[in-house]
């Protein structure tokens, strides 16, 4: 594990001015002594923070706020071995003080014993078992999640739809979880769903819209950048950075963004980026706005990545999907006839299926599904939330799994918010383009309103057990009372009516303050356990950063969150 000094530049731009942004080169010059100072805090601070003897903390993130505050997100090895669910950010002042800590785990994360009585191949073997594939070598780890600490082996198994992680106790050997590494944009509730009410998934395609073309770029030297136009599915036709590999050649390739690019599986179900093939072309068009050109779906996924990267460094200063300044990467076609699209940790890319045929009908590479997906890249590369258990089906649950589809919902939106195409008018829907009888997928303002996958609007002690992309409403619905407010409200054409639990009036603060503050708190705030009444303290000291703890920021998302029913009254009791 290695220290990553990003220094995020924050979410500065919705707050007070409080003096200049670090640079990153300054953010890394200052790294190891504020990693230092932290994990040193951490140990001083033991009966906070939870660490013990035998622990050893690996950074994985440094963040320096403008304010002067310094963040240092941690994972956990406890006797050589990680530890699931063992990570934690320390928070200090500007003169390296300990602040405080989020973690994870609120217990001790020492297992009973340290002696397996399962060996590895007999772990991997239950592995494969029981997510059905082909298992990699088992490694010793603590599971020190829901509550408790346990001796176990994490093993990756492989099947030719992706990969799942899968812990084994190796003392009883009970499959303690058995989790898909790719967070699918549909879940196998939903997909079963739509098919049993014989509904398909249709979007319609987009007209190309009449301007001229964008002409290349005068080049002295190969490659370079160059203008294209991508005549997508479902934008019309858009700009696309492009590079000129030579005179009349071309790849859809952005190298003003890091080098991201959009590639052909070719009906494979490959996790390796470089088996797919280059979309090249002798002319700078991509697509013909149909799906009779492969590369249509290119250019929807293209403009979608990079739309989505210039939110986010536009918005918060993060630079690429970890803020690493590495490419983001898109597979389209892949897979046979596959019903979804999906995050994929193993390649670090977004992968896009052709649709089934039948109840899908075309790619989904729509705006939103792309915000979304990539979204899920950015809590990955941070509070990493996980769901607490998954079913037999691959159906994920737990509030962690929720909040995350939440998130991915929200920031999803806020990139059709910023791309502001004319042909995906921006809106707090989810999938409004994928033709579903109900007119979306799912919505922020009014989460119940989504009968497919029964989304709910509000806390109670059964959203532990609810579907996550159905308790994702809950956080949504959150965000949307903080951003716009209760009651009725109509934004580029489209009607909201946003209710609340305690029938109270919620006045929103604006979209741009809303976002600020939900992306602060994960950044900083949120680890991989963090449940609804958690991201509530989350945004609560996110608020308190930016706006201070006696602002109408801060008291409205106290009151965003009651009018949700999450309340610090109404706080469950840690589960053991």
């Amino acid at each position: 594990m290695t220290t990553a000094a990003t220094g995020l530049a924050g979410t500065a731009f919705a707050g007070p001015s409080t003096g200049a942004e670090r640079s990153s080169a300054s953010a890394t010059t200052n790294a190891t002594a504020v990693v230092e100072a932290a994990r040193t805090a951490a140990f001083a601070h033991a009966s906070a923070t939870g660490v013990s003897k035998g622990d050893e903390l690996h950074a994985q993130d440094v963040m320096i706020d403008p304010e002067g505050a310094r963040h240092v997100r941690f994972a956990r090895t406890h006797g050589g071995m990680p530890v699931l669910g063992g990570d934690l950010v320390v928070h200090l002042d500007h003169q390296l003080g300990y602040t405080g800590v989020t973690r994870a785990a609120g217990h001790t994360v020492e297992p009973a014993t340290t002696q397996a009585k399962l060996t590895a191949d007999q772990a991997a073997a239950k592995a494969a078992q029981a997510a059905k594939g082909d298992a990699g070598s088992a490694q010793l780890v603590v599971d020190a999640r829901d509550g408790s600490a346990a001796l176990a082996y994490q093993v990756t198994v492989t099947d030719e739809q992706g990969t799942n992680t899968v812990v084994v106790d190796a003392v009883t050997g009970k499959v303690r979880s058995n989790t898909p590494d790719s967070d699918e944009f549909l879940s196998p509730k939903l997909l079963a769903n739509l098919r049993k009410h014989g509904e398909t998934i249709d979007p319609a395609t987009g007209t190309a819209s009449p301007e001229a073309l964008l002409g290349s770029g005068a080049a002295a030297g190969f490659p370079s950048a160059a203008k294209g136009t991508g005549k997508t599915l479902f934008v019309g036709n858009v700009p696309l950075t492009t590079t000129q590999t030579s005179r009349g050649h071309y790849q859809l390739k952005d190298p003003s963004r890091y080098g991201t690019e959009t590639r052909d599986a070719k009906g494979k179900t490959t996790e390796k980026f470089s088996a797919g093939t280059a979309f090249t072309n002798t002319t700078d068009v991509w697509g013909n706005g149909a799906t009779s050109n492969r590369a249509s779906a290119a250019a929807d996924a293209q403009y979608g990545i990079t739309k989505t990267l210039d939110f986010y460094k536009s918005t918060f200063g993060r630079k690429g999907i970890a803020n690493n300044s590495k490419a983001a990467q898109g597979m389209v076609h892949w897979g046979n006839k596959v019903a979804n699209a999906f995050w994929d940790p193993t390649c670090n890319c977004m992968l896009y299926g052709d649709g089934d045929g039948q109840t899908f009908k075309k790619p989904l590479v729509v705006l939103d599904v792309t915000g979304h997906e990539l979204t899920h890249g950015v809590v990955d590369a941070t509070a990493k939330l996980e769901p607490t258990y998954v079913d037999s089906d691959g159906n994920q649950y737990g509030e962690p799994g929720a909040l995350n589809e939440s998130l991915a919902d929200v920031f999803g939106s806020n990139v059709e918010f910023y791309a502001n195409n004319p042909k995906d008018t921006p809106d707090y829907l989810i999938g409004e383009k994928l033709g579903l009888a109900q007119k979306f997928l799912r919505r922020l303002d009014h989460p119940s309103l989504d009968k497919l996958e029964g989304t709910i609007d509000y806390w109670s002690p059964d959203t532990y057990y609810t579907e996550v992309h159905a308790g994702s409403g809950v956080s949504s619905h959150a965000y949307y009372l903080l951003a716009e407010g209760s009651g009725k409200k109509t934004i580029n054409g489209v009607a909201y009516d946003s209710p609340t639990y305690d029938h109270s009036t919620v006045k929103g603060i604006g979209r741009a303050k809303a976002t600020a503050i939900f992306y602060r708190a994960l950044t900083r705030y949120m680890v991989s356990t963090t449940d609804f009444h958690d991201a509530r303290v989350a945004t609560l000291k996110a608020a308190s950063d930016l706006y201070g703890a006696n602002s109408t920021e801060y008291k409205t998302v106290d009151k965003a969150w009651a009018a949700v029913n999450v309340t610090a009254a109404n706080t469950p009791a840690p589960r053991h």
